[in-house]
C-alpha cells in the first residue's frame, strides 16, 4: 500500500427488500421541512412516490417537491432547486432516483445557501464549502454511479458545454441511503447496461494505477468478477434478485472511496466521457463504454 491515508465513510446503508421501512428511523432525526427530489416521474408510475409520501406524512413532514431532474443535471436546474430549498428553508433533502438525482441533490445540499454563483465557486474553482449545508438521504432506484455513498456530484453547463464533477467532503455525503434491489427491476435495459459500464469504469480507473502489490487491487478484482457474473444473469432475467442485489452492492463499493486507498487512480476515461456528454447529452455509462477499450489499448 502506498502513501499515508485515513478512511472514513459517514453514510449509513440500509439494504434489502424491506429497507424502505428504515426511513421511519432516520426521518425523525431531522427537521420538519423536507425537499423531495426526483426525476421524470417513474417513481409515480411504480407506486414508490405514494409509498414515500405516506412515510413522510406519518413522520409529520412538510414536503416541498423538486421534480424533473434530468439524466445530466444542468446549472439551470441546480439554480431552480437551490431556490426552492432556500425559499422554503428546508431542513432535509430526500433524493429518490438514480445517480443523477443523488448527484443533483448533493449539489443543492451544498449550494442552496451559497452567496456566490455555486457553479463558479464549487465546480470551476473547486473551493471549500463555507456555507450551511442541508443534510440529505437517498432512496436508490438505479445503480451505477455509487453516488449513494460518496460526495461526488456532476453538473452540466449547456451554455459553456462543460460537464464537471466535484467531489465534496464528508459533510455532503448522504447521511443514509436506502438500497432495495427490487426498485431497480423496472429500469429500461439500455439504462441498466449503461449502469454496468459505469460500475466497470469506476473499478478499472482505480485499478489501473501504480504497480505495487495492493490489497485494494484484490478487492477490485473480486468486485469486477461479481459484476461480470451477475450482469450476464440480469440481462437474461432482470428480476433475478440475487443478481440485482449483487450488482447494487458492487456499485456502491466500487466508488465509496474504499478501493482508492493506496492508489493514485486515473479517471481520464471519465473526463473524456464527461466532455462528450457535455456536447451530446449522451448517457454517461454509454460514453464510458465507447472510450474505455481504445483508451486502455493506448
Amino acid at each position: 500500500m502506498l502513501g499515508n491515508f485515513s478512511y472514513s465513510n459517514p453514510t449509513k446503508l440500509y439494504f434489502g427488500e424491506e429497507s424502505l421501512s428504515f426511513l421511519n428511523e432516520e426521518l425523525p432525526k431531522y427537521g420538519d421541512k423536507v425537499l423531495l427530489v426526483y426525476g421524470g416521474g417513474s417513481i409515480k408510475q411504480t407506486g414508490l412516490y405514494d409509498e414515500i409520501m405516506q412515510i413522510l406524512a406519518k413522520n409529520g413532514k412538510q414536503v416541498f417537491e423538486d421534480a424533473g431532474v434530468m439524466p445530466n443535471p444542468t446549472v439551470e436546474k441546480l439554480t431552480e432547486g437551490c431556490q426552492i430549498a432556500k425559499d422554503n428553508d428546508v431542513d432535509f433533502i430526500l433524493a429518490v432516483g438514480g445517480g443523477s438525482v443523488c448527484d443533483y441533490a448533493k449539489a443543492v445540499s451544498a449550494s442552496a445557501f451559497c452567496e456566490e454563483d455555486p457553479w463558479e465557486k464549487y465546480f470551476i474553482r473547486k473551493e471549500a464549502v463555507d456555507n450551511p449545508i442541508i443534510p440529505l438521504g437517498c432512496v436508490l432506484t438505479m445503480v451505477g454511479t455509487g453516488s449513494e455513498m460518496n460526495g461526488g456530484s456532476v453538473i452540466t453547463n449547456t451554455t459553456t458545454t462543460q460537464k464537471i464533477g466535484r467531489v465534496f467532503g464528508e459533510d455532503v455525503f448522504p447521511k443514509f441511503s436506502i438500497l432495495n434491489p427490487v426498485l431497480t427491476y423496472t429500469v429500461p435495459k439500455q439504462q441498466m447496461v449503461a449502469g454496468f459500464f459505469d460500475i466497470m469504469s469506476h473499478i478499472l480507473e482505480q485499478y489501473f494505477s501504480n504497480e505495487d502489490d495492493n490489497t485494494s487491487d484484490y478487492i477490485m478484482e473480486g468486485l469486477l468478477k461479481s459484476l461480470i457474473h451477475s450482469s450476464k444473469i440480469a440481462l437474461k432475467n432482470p428480476t433475478d434478485y440475487e443478481a440485482r442485489s449483487n450488482i447494487m452492492w458492487t456499485a456502491t463499493w466500487a466508488l465509496n472511496t474504499l478501493v482508492a486507498k493506496g492508489k493514485s487512480t486515473d479517471w481520464m476515461v471519465h473526463m473524456i466521457g464527461q466532455s462528450i456528454g457535455a456536447y451530446t447529452d449522451a448517457t454517461h455509462g454509454m460514453t464510458l463504454s465507447a472510450i474505455s477499450l481504445p483508451y486502455y489499448r493506448l
